[in-house]
């Protein structure tokens, strides 16, 4: 019988990116699932129950966790470095407020198992990111609102095992994470979606900012999504890192999606504009010695994001550009 079957399970976040998958997998594990969210789901399981809250609302989130067994906390305010070093207090202070209430309540209501979904972000400029290494460092300066809103996340757990032995809450920190339902707004999308988007909208050439040869570590949402059930029904009470392990160049990223389109497309490369931190990969020993591997490559990533986006292309864009600024997104 599956670990998850039959519990009472609550996903915040859980119309977003990596949310779907996850609701999906648990859904499929028997699960009985809540989803909170401010964004009403066009796709949920017959058997879920949706709750539209605003999280930063501490009465919403103690409605929300009542006779509920696990948590996973997905929610948090998704956007590009752009976005987040130009709104910074619209991007770090929802999701700080997120994560205290949710957790503080479901301390309150003596949940068996929480998840708390951190970030790359967490993590000082380095070639290899090491669970252990936090906090002997800074985040990077890219990352800094970011950074240290997942931090905080991480701290308060911290907190609450010290202060009342409530040590029943895992941590993973996922890597860059793509797949469908990501937010392919042009002006606030993560690099996979940004391409993608202007790709199978004609744009020719295709414009990447930098010199492509900045390395990251890309993981797909379904495989952040089981890990994250890997990690709760393990009860680990560690920080996690979710990721290939594998470093790809923006260069190779791009070439992947242009690959994937019907007809040649020259990439052009703008060097004025900054190309980030130029390498930033997870240390995955950690999550292999869990019993967690990825399942699916880049290539097959990126190709399965681009059909669906390319048969959503319209109604996604039209779901985007229908919310203002302040629309406060699932995490992932």
């Amino acid at each position: 019988m599956s670990f998850f079957q039959g519990k009472n399970v609550l996903v915040t976040g859980g119309t977003g990116l990596i949310g779907r998958p996850l609701v999906e997998m648990l859904d499929n594990s028997g699960a009985n699932i809540r989803i909170v969210s401010l964004d009403t789901p066009t796709e949920m399981p017959a058997r879920a129950e949706f709750i539209r809250a605003d999280l930063r609302e501490f009465s919403n989130c103690a409605e929300a966790v009542k006779d509920i067994e696990l948590v996973f906390h997905l929610a948090g305010v998704k956007g590009s470095p752009a976005m987040a070093s130009q709104r910074p207090a619209s991007f770090m202070v929802p999701t700080v407020t997120f994560s205290f209430n949710i957790m503080e309540a479901a301390r309150r209501a003596e949940v068996e198992r929480y998840l708390f979904t951190s970030s790359v972000g967490v993590y000082a400029p380095s070639d290899h990111f090491l669970e252990d290494d936090v906090w002997k460092t800074f985040p990077s300066p890219n990352d800094r609102f970011a950074g240290w809103a997942k931090r905080m996340g991480e701290l308060q757990a911290e907190a609450y095992a010290i202060e009342y032995g409530w040590d029943k809450i895992s941590i993973v920190r996922p890597a860059n994470v793509y797949g469908p339902y990501d937010n392919f707004d042009p002006e606030n999308a993560m690099v996979i979606p940004s391409l993608i988007h202007r790709a199978l909208s004609g744009e020719t050439p295709l414009t990447v900012w930098g010199d492509g040869s900045a390395v990251r570590d890309f993981i797909h949402a379904r495989d952040v999504a089981r890990g994250m059930m890997l990690m709760v029904e393990k009860g680990v009470n560690e920080p996690v890192n979710l990721g290939s392990g594998d470093g790809f160049s923006i260069k190779e990223i791009a070439e992947t999606v242009v690959a994937n389109l019907p007809e040649p497309t020259p990439i052009v490369w703008d060097t004025s504009k900054p190309s980030g931190d130029a390498i930033r990969l997870m240390d995955t020993r950690r999550a292999t010695g869990y019993g967690f591997s990825p399942s699916i490559t880049l290539n097959e990533g990126i190709a399965e994001t681009m059909t669906w986006y390319r048969e959503r292309k319209d109604t996604v864009g039209e779901r985007y550009n229908a919310f203002t600024e302040d629309r406060l997104q699932p995490d992932g």
